[in-house]
């Protein structure tokens, strides 16, 4: 655990240079608009330890997968987010001499995040020959989501300075974990005139579509637009403007940047679209853009913002964790996913996990108009082809998932995460109950989603094994949650999710469209299979414990607390060899209890009790995805001490850098976790057979939180203190239990009850 910034509730502060922690600064400070991001690098550059990561959504490359080319089934390609040209370099050379803060003498250092209108703010006092203030402000622009503002602010406190600063657009760029300092990207235009550079990605030999990417800059000085002197290289652009500042002068420097892809413009029509988005950019102030960026910021907010009190450091993890999904994905592009480190880092490649179903959805259909997460469900329908693709590629029938993807094709390349973490093929589907039972829109499973849910039983129905000795299906040779564990028999939450799928499926058939029936030609024959296996599924479980049991032989391992690790030693996936981990019994992330959240009316008490008693001791959290799901059964139980813990492990995850892993990008698909923890776990909000329900209670280091909701159409405000306060700010009337009292709400009405 490492804590590099300050506690605010809105904002994320440092006044100290973090030298020795400059990834995870980085990271913590990455911004993004929906249409791209960037890890917060300096403007000026930086010749110290760092990880310079520019991202545009949607735009990757298949890089030739490097191992595993002997097994059949094998991905031909590992999907990568590529680092993106670079837009936001203005070096700056005072008296001559470069501005590089790992070589020169500075003070007064200062980095601020602020949340409330997605604004990275840093200065410094240059000292050398004279004293200079340097200012830098960026953001990307919610308005113009193709553009990007920078303005640099120099102001000179004792002496005199010749300043030269020289703005760039840079392709010359590479992934950190591309081989051989491999290039993806192709110059094909550099123009002095019209100030900008255009490139395109390498050929590949995959038949995925090249991106041509065009970036246009231009410069204000003190208010006022200027054209300095242009240099270009192959895929790079400098432009240099200079002035003399004497004691107590100030100079202005703003850098507007218009990024443009072939995602949207056809590459011979990109120069012209940049001109317009550019002129209409430039047709306002710096701050009347951040103005109408903040506006937006407002808007969301006002729906979505939960308030603690008592606890800044609660506070400010949670509106860390909104901001930045927000910054990743707000549903504004249909085509576009969640990857797990968003904008922020190359890690995991930049592409789409089960994170999003099982995770983001949750939250997203409470805090974000009900298209987003439609838009979410139709992501994964449109995939299905590749899906299709990928389960024929083992020899199966029916549709999988992929594991990562960024167009329905499996593209990871570790084979024992691949094609043994099927799990996913259930929890992709479960997201289409989770929409259906919350918005009560039947619309989707009963056409589209349909597709899915056959697909994904098919598949289920090929890769079980009838057990002859055991009268049982069985699955065998998976992954489960747990990546701990590898190629094991009978993971009890992928046999239980597969369970769940197919028992679905066969419920909501009868409700399906007439062309969604026969488009899909069930028959009987499958139909009674599907139900011969719902009936008969294998669960391991061991009844004199009390417990489901992850694995066939997960009680044969050496069973014993992570208390009994070495402190020094953790976490274990840094300091022990593969090997041990897997003989380990320790846990990565919830697996089991992972079951008994997703399908948490499908269990007792004293059985959710006693599975968390067992395995959360065991549970090392070492995946981002694993404390949030503790925390809400934890408060469920009661064990208020223990979800208030793991609450503060999940809302501040990155912030306090918990897993030491946070320098290489943020963990932006389990930021929804902090969010579910407080409304699904002390607010004990659920939605089942179109109730929803509440049983809330107030951590005892807090005085109280509140938060908004959307659902079917209304706006609802909890607050929870020393009582319960609903208010239906808009919408029709509505029933809602709260301690199992039913409670009615009419629109403007707040209702009180004791907590």
């Amino acid at each position: 655990m490492k804590r590099i910034f300050e506690i605010n509730p809105w904002n994320i502060t440092t006044h100290n240079f973090p030298k020795e922690d400059m990834r995870l600064a980085e990271s913590i400070t990455s911004i993004g608009n929906d249409y791209m991001g960037m890890r917060g690098n300096f403007e000026e550059g930086y010749s110290g330890d760092s990880l310079s990561g520019t991202y545009l959504a949607g735009v990757w490359f298949p890089d030739k997968t490097r191992v595993g080319w002997w097994k059949n089934g094998y991905p031909e390609y590992f999907g990568k987010s590529i680092n993106a040209p670079s837009f936001i370099g203005i070096q700056i050379l005072v008296d001559g001499e470069k501005v590089d803060l790992a070589k020169c003498d500075f003070s007064d250092y200062y980095q601020n995040l602020d949340m409330h209108q997605g604004l990275l703010t840093r200065s410094y006092i240059y000292h050398g020959k004279s004293d200079i203030k340097f200012t830098f402000e960026r953001f990307l622009s919610n308005k113009i989501q193709e553009a990007a503002l920078i303005k640099l602010k120099a102001q000179v406190l004792k002496g005199s300075a010749k300043l030269a600063f020289i703005s760039t657009l840079d392709g010359n760029v590479v992934n950190e974990d591309s081989n051989y300092e491999e290039h993806f990207w192709k110059p094909i235009l550099e123009d002095e005139n019209e100030k900008c550079i255009q490139l395109i990605t390498k050929e590949n030999p995959f038949q995925v579509p090249q991106f041509t990417v065009l970036l246009k800059q231009n410069l204000q000085v003190n208010g006022e637009r200027v054209h300095g002197e242009v240099q270009t290289e192959a895929g790079y652009l400098a432009e240099k403007v200079t002035t003399k500042l004497n004691s107590g002068e100030e100079y202005e420097l703003e850098k507007d940047v218009i990024v443009i892809t072939s995602r949207d413009v056809a590459p011979d029509e990109q120069l012209e679209r940049a001109d317009i988005l550019m002129h209409e950019l430039c047709e306002h102030s710096f701050a009347e853009n951040l103005a109408e960026h903040e506006a937006i910021w407002k808007k969301r907010w006002n729906k979505s913002d939960v308030q603690i009190k008592g606890s800044d450091e609660a506070q400010q993890g949670i509106r860390f964790n909104i901001f930045q999904l927000f910054m990743t994905y707000y549903g504004q592009d249909a085509r576009l996913n969640i990857g797990p480190k968003g904008f922020t880092g190359e890690k995991y490649g930049g592409a789409t996990y089960w994170d999003t179903e099982a995770y983001i959805i949750p939250m997203y259909l409470a805090i974000t108009p009900e298209a987003v997460t439609r838009a979410l469900l139709e992501y994964r329908h449109r995939q299905l082809p590749g899906a299709y693709h990928n389960a024929k590629e083992q020899g199966l029938k029916g549709a999988l998932f992929p594991m990562v993807t960024f167009n329905g094709i499996e593209c990871h390349n570790e084979w024992e995460i691949t094609f043994e973490e099927i799990h996913r093929n259930a929890d992709i589907p479960f997201a289409i109950y989770q929409y259906t039972e919350y918005t009560g829109d039947e619309s989707y499973v009963q056409d589209e989603g349909m597709d899915v849910l056959v697909g994904t039983a098919r598949f289920w129905a090929d890769r079980v094994h009838y057990s002859k000795r055991k009268h049982k299906y069985m699955i065998h040779g998976v992954t489960g949650p747990n990546e701990y564990e590898n190629n094991v028999n009978n993971n009890w939450f992928t046999n239980k999710m597969a369970s769940w799928l197919l028992a679905y499926t066969l419920e909501r058939l009868p409700k399906a469209k007439p062309e969604a029936l026969k488009r899909l030609a069930v028959s009987e024959e499958e139909k009674a299979h599907w139900q011969d296996i719902v009936d008969n599924m294998y669960f391991p479980e061991d009844k004199k414990l009390g417990i489901f049991v992850q694995h066939d032989t997960f009680l044969d391992k050496d069973i014993r607390p992570v208390s009994t690790i070495p402190t020094g030693e953790r976490p274990i996936n840094q300091h022990w060899s593969w090997d041990k981990i897997l003989r380990s019994p320790f846990i990565k992330q919830a697996d089991v209890l992972q079951g008994i959240y997703f399908l948490n009316n499908h269990f007792t008490k004293e059985q959710k009790e006693k599975n968390f008693d067992f395995y959360e001791p065991l549970t090392v959290h070492e995946s981002s995805l694993s404390a949030c799901i503790h925390a809400i059964l934890a408060a469920e139980l009661g064990k208020q001490e223990k979800a208030v813990e793991l609450y503060q492990r999940t809302a501040r995850l990155d912030l306090d850098n918990y897993n030491n892993d946070t320098s290489d990008g943020l963990h932006i698909t389990s930021m929804s976790g902090s969010w579910l923890a407080i409304v699904q776990g002390f607010a004990g909000m659920r939605y089942y057979n179109d109730e929803l329900s509440f049983k809330p209670f107030v951590p005892r280091q807090w005085q109280g939180y509140s938060f908004k909701m959307n659902y079917r159409g209304r706006l609802l405000e909890v607050a929870v203190n020393d009582e319960v306060k609903l208010r239906l700010l808009s919408g029709p009337s509505l029933k809602v239990k709260v301690y199992d009292q039913e409670v009615l709400l009419e629109e403007g009405q707040e209702k009180c009850l004791k907590a």
